[in-house]
């Protein structure tokens, strides 16, 4: 988890200090500008693809519980292991020992289960990082009817099998230090990320991408930007069936699919944050960040084709470096007031959470309250995350 200076006053600064750290310098606009160029670049070149709007959905879901409590907001201020998955740069954050992050949650009322881990290893004095990060999203025990109907028209009940779902995707992590002074703080990061998805024995995918990461941190402010899929990301579909299933698909007038080809177009997160010190022992973290989609127009508050932007907002309290109570809104579209079915009438709905966190020593509990959907449609899950950090 991100951690917060507090153990002195912040010092009261002169109009030129406080110039030179509000804003960033001349070096650190230039390396910020060359980041967005080339997510630009790569995004104008598969501007004319055709994409799977929602592909790879559940890279999306989240990593730890402390960013889910907060809405998702994390491209600015993620400072530890879980910063594989939201911005490769914040690695730098892991100093000194390796970091082991745990999470587990269940959807649907336990018929989704997601999984992550993560291992962030500091080199060079601390000067680097590297990580590795595993997630997978999971719907077991699905009946295949596939058979349920004899040929003689009667149901048969003994022939229907269970099978799964899963969704893998393995990040492998490395962040730069770019540069760093008494109150600038600048990070690179890069992901390259293998996904891999079968359903049952059926059908299955393997997919490559990468993702690149920046943030640039000041003693108050954070200002994160995080390219995913910026090479689009491609799964490629093999299908294998057996005769008799073959047979049953074309009774049913089923189409018998052989191969395909999924792309997840590019997306920009832009995260902008600050940290308001109320003494030494209590501080509070605002943060919101954007996501930009270029894929189409979708259910967003800025709503365009081809772009569109979803906000996010998020808020930490850190009582003495030991207590997080956190919350956060994310996930704004408009949608049918409840009950209003005459009228049409549209109103915003939004996906809450709320959390808290407890540090003890090299251990971090973390805990999260969200809602999988929105307030219209509770489904709420609790989420725990265990972050661990090997002290030898």
């Amino acid at each position: 988890m991100k951690e917060l200076h507090l153990s002195t006053q912040p010092k009261p600064l002169k109009r030129r200090q406080l110039k030179s750290i509000a804003y960033p310098k001349i070096e650190e606009m230039k390396i910020s500008f060359l980041f967005l160029a080339v997510l630009i670049l790569a995004l104008s070149t598969t501007a004319s693809t055709q994409f799977r709007k929602y592909s790879n959905e559940f890279l999306n879901i989240g990593a730890g519980a402390r960013g889910l409590a907060m809405g998702s907001s994390q491209v600015a201020s993620v400072q530890d292991g879980t910063a594989g998955y939201w911005n490769p740069a914040g690695l730098t954050g892991v100093k000194d020992h390796p970091s082991v992050n745990l999470m587990h949650a269940e959807y649907f009322a336990g018929i989704g289960k997601y999984d992550y881990a993560s291992v962030a290893i500091p080199l060079a004095n601390n000067k680097r990082t590297i990580g590795i990060t595993g997630l997978r999203f999971a719907v077991d025990d699905i009946m295949n009817t596939l058979f349920l109907v004899e040929p003689d028209g009667s149901i048969n009940y003994n022939n229907i099998r269970s099978f799964s779902s899963a969704d893998y995707a393995f990040l492998l992590s490395f962040a730069q230090n770019l540069k760093q002074t008494d109150h600038k703080k600048v990070d690179f990061g890069l992901n390259a990320k293998i996904i891999h998805r079968n359903v049952g024995s059926f059908a299955k995918a393997w997919g490559f991408g990468l993702d690149a990461g920046l943030q640039i941190r000041g003693d108050k402010w954070k200002f994160g930007f995080a390219g995913r899929d910026i090479t689009t990301t491609f799964n490629t579909w093999s299908f294998s069936f057996t005769d008799k299933e073959k047979e049953a698909l074309y009774l049913t007038n089923n189409e018998i699919p052989v191969k395909s080809t999924e792309q997840t177009a590019p997306r920009l997160v832009v995260g902008v944050g600050r940290d308001f010190y109320f003494s030494k022992k209590l501080s509070l973290l605002a943060e919101a960040n954007f996501d930009v989609t270029f894929d189409g127009q979708r259910n967003t508050v800025v709503s365009s084709d081809p772009v569109s932007v979803d906000p996010k907002l998020g808020l930490e309290l850190n009582i003495n470096k030991i207590v997080f109570v956190r919350g956060g809104i994310n996930n704004f579209q408009k949608a049918l007031a409840d009950g209003d079915t005459l009228n049409q009438k549209k109103v915003w709905i939004y996906q809450p959470s709320a959390g808290v966190g407890f540090q003890i020593q090299n251990v971090r509990i973390d805990y999260a309250f969200t809602n999988l959907a929105n307030q219209s449609n509770p489904l709420f899950t609790h989420v725990f995350s265990l972050q661990v950090a090997l002290v030898n």
